[in-house]
């Protein structure tokens, strides 16, 4: 897609990964007017993005992409020229527990972003695009060699992996039966600042700072493979402005980690900033039940990005890490804000009850 001045519709842009992309998109497009439409569930937080609010080519927009008539009345309203489509139910957990509304939101939203998308282009799809942005678990579970490559077989193991491999097929539906202008990504585990502390990271460095048991699943044998959350909103930005129509790419770290090990190295940087002794917050680690259907190893090849693109990461993980627990020990704030109430009722029925 080019750089001329152009309006992009962002979905999901209050949540994690979503807030960096727009934050990103903002500053260095000034010429483009970013549109970012949130339904504000637990996961989205506008404080987030306090730091652009008042840029002018920043908008924000209330609704559900699974409400038709709301998405059709965005695109009538601002006549996007393109999509970067985030928002997405996307805890396994909360899957397990509630998968329908996972396949509502990843499915049905995705499919009602797409009827907009077509509705509204097609008389003119010059220079649109709709850019989806998926996950490595559609590719289900490796052993403990190989890599996902863009032509890895799908193989969903959770309702979550399941509904967002469904929204990745209809996105290339409408690309081959419409000739919808679609690109798609699958990312690794992401992690950084303003992540909602139910994920593996943020959990364990709100735990060790409040003395909470640090709940590792199993035997903490399972790999993944980590990408600081700020590459990802760059790697986005790169395949969105020069990546080829109908098309693929997978985005990874290049950084593979089982999750205890990660676990033992979040302890001791937690340690050295909180003037504990060396040890201490692994104390606190405790073994919990694995979950159901829990995936051994994601590992990504994104040879084809780097080749293509040029894309690379830019941090080394255990920079990454420093700066993530910087972030939250600055931002304590933020943290007690997003964990109260219905999060914590989720909290002590996933982990304190098992």
């Amino acid at each position: 897609m080019t750089t001329q001045n152009k309006k992009i519709l962002i979905t999901g842009g209050a949540g994690f990964i979503g807030s960096h992309v727009v934050r990103l998109f903002v500053k260095k497009y000034p010429h483009y007017l970013i549109v970012n439409l949130d339904a504000l569930t637990y996961a989205g937080n506008l404080e987030n993005l306090k730091d652009i609010e008042p840029q002018p080519n920043y908008l924000f927009e209330k609704g559900d992409i699974t409400d038709e008539a709301r998405v059709d009345e965005l695109f009538h309203k601002y006549r996007f020229d393109g999509v970067i489509h985030l928002a997405a139910e996307s805890h396994v957990d909360r899957s397990i527990l509630d998968p329908l509304a996972f396949v509502r939101t990843n499915v049905l939203g995705t499919a009602c972003l797409l009827k907009s998308s077509l509705a509204h282009w097609k008389d003119n799809m010059n220079d649109k695009l709709f850019y989806h942005v998926s996950t490595d678990e559609v590719y289900g579970s490796l052993g403990a060699t190989g890599f996902f490559t863009e032509e890895t077989p799908y193989d969903p193991r959770s309702p979550y992996s399941a509904s967002k491999a469904s929204s990745d097929h209809l996105v290339m539906a409408w690309h081959h039966t419409y000739r919808l202008p679609v690109m798609l990504s699958n990312c690794s585990n992401n992690y950084g600042s303003h992540h909602f502390p139910e994920k593996l990271i943020p959990l364990m460095i709100n735990n060790i700072l409040n003395d909470r048991p640090l709940p590792v699943y199993g035997k903490g044998e399972n790999v993944r493979d980590w990408l600081y959350v700020e590459d990802h909103a760059s790697a986005i930005d790169t395949i969105f402005h020069r990546g080829r129509t109908g098309e693929k790419y997978n985005i990874g770290g290049f950084n593979e980690w089982k999750n205890i090990d990660i676990v033992y190295l979040l302890c001791s940087i937690m340690d050295k900033h909180l003037g504990r002794p060396d040890g201490a917050s692994a104390k606190l680690i405790t073994f919990v039940k694995d979950r159901p259907g829990h995936d051994l190893r994601y590992a990504i090849d994104a040879t084809k990005l780097n080749k293509e693109l040029g894309w690379r990461p830019s941090l080394q993980f255990e920079e990454g890490l420093e700066k993530t627990v910087t972030w939250y020990l600055e931002n304590q704030d933020w943290v007690k804000h997003v964990t109260s109430g219905d999060y914590q009722k989720y909290y002590d029925r996933q982990y304190i009850k098992r």
